[in-house]
């Protein structure tokens, strides 16, 4: 159920986004390639590592005992 609801949101932002703005004259402002696809790259990478250290250190605190954990199944 969780992972539905992350789609549909993902879904609904994706669409938003894609709405917002004139696409055409963003399309032509950012071009093609280059520094604006190389940042976005970037900032995934880096958002993803954060994302793993936080993972590691709710992780450990839970191994500690310092907080506790629920998940679904």
């Amino acid at each position: 159920m969780i992972v539905q609801c992350a789609e549909y949101c993902g879904w609904a932002l994706a669409r938003s986004h894609a709405r917002a703005g004139r696409p055409a004259l963003i399309a032509g402002y950012l071009g093609k390639g280059g520094p604006f696809d190389e940042a976005i790259a970037d900032f995934a990478t880096a958002y993803a590592e954060q994302n793993e250290r936080d993972y590691e250190v709710m992780m450990s605190a839970a191994r500690k005992g310092r907080i506790e954990i629920y998940t679904e199944s």
